[in-house]
């Protein structure tokens, strides 16, 4: 057993634990009382140490381990578990990479730059400000409650991209009816009719007179850039104006 907690990390009292509970038995114990694994058994303990990595608790783990008989099963659904684990680890790395690049400068982020990678108690904090607004001046509930972090993180991401291109293009003096500003904003209007929130061109400009109008959110679009509200409005007139994007 020494040898075992030695290669692995796993104290002693950890395996004698696992032991007593039944998540990982020996193959022998000899007679003095020592424990004795086997290749078996340093393979499940392998299984248990990845689960242990994904913060599943020991209960979780037994009955993760008995629905998972087939130990390439199991090895492909933490591979799975831990790639996603690791790229919400990058995303929160480039998120504090940013945090401190902005602090540095002086800067203030962008709600949606503040919690990229964040998971659903992170989403909670994040848009409470937002919820209790809207809920106080509107009495419209962002119900918190039911979001889904992946899905809101690949919403901000788009978000984010598609107001730094915006911005962007104001400081640049691009014109709101340009061929490239209207290409975002029609990319952007897919986006968000494929990922769940259906609107045509008409209901995406009075969406974007009302944050262009609303404090709140007024407010957070010129902290990014001074003009920004009033270009995003110009540009998605522009593209309202255009009947093809118009619906009857």
């Amino acid at each position: 057993m020494k040898e075992v907690s030695a290669m692995t990390g796993v104290t002693i009292k950890a395996l004698h634990y696992y032991h007593k509970i039944g998540l990982l038995l020996p193959c022998r114990v000899t007679e003095a009382g020592y424990r004795l694994y086997g290749k078996k058994e340093l393979e499940r303990l392998q299984q248990i140490l990845f689960y242990r990595e994904l913060d599943f608790t020991l209960k979780e783990i037994q009955k993760a381990l008995q629905s998972e008989s087939n130990r390439i099963t199991c090895l492909e659904r933490q591979q799975k578990l831990l790639c996603t684990q690791r790229q919400r680890t990058d995303r929160l790395l480039d998120t504090i990479r940013k945090s401190i690049r902005s602090a540095l400068k002086g800067e203030t982020m962008s709600e949606q730059d503040l919690f990229q990678g964040f998971d659903k108690q992170g989403w909670e904090e994040a848009l409470k400000p937002q919820s209790d607004y809207l809920k106080e001046n509107y009495q419209v509930d962002l119900k918190t409650a039911e979001i889904d972090p992946e899905e809101l993180n690949e919403k901000a991401a788009e978000a984010k991209r598609f107001m730094d291109a915006m911005s962007e293009a104001l400081k640049n003096q691009i014109s709101a009816a340009d061929e490239r500003v209207q290409s975002l904003v029609k990319g952007h209007l897919k986006f968000l009719n494929d990922h769940g929130t259906k609107m045509d061109a008409g209901q995406f400009y009075r969406t974007s007179q009302f944050l262009s109008q609303d404090q709140f959110h007024h407010k957070m679009m010129e902290d990014q850039q001074i003009g920004l509200s009033y270009f995003l409005l110009a540009a998605v007139g522009q593209h309202v104006d255009n009947p093809k994007n118009t619906k009857e």
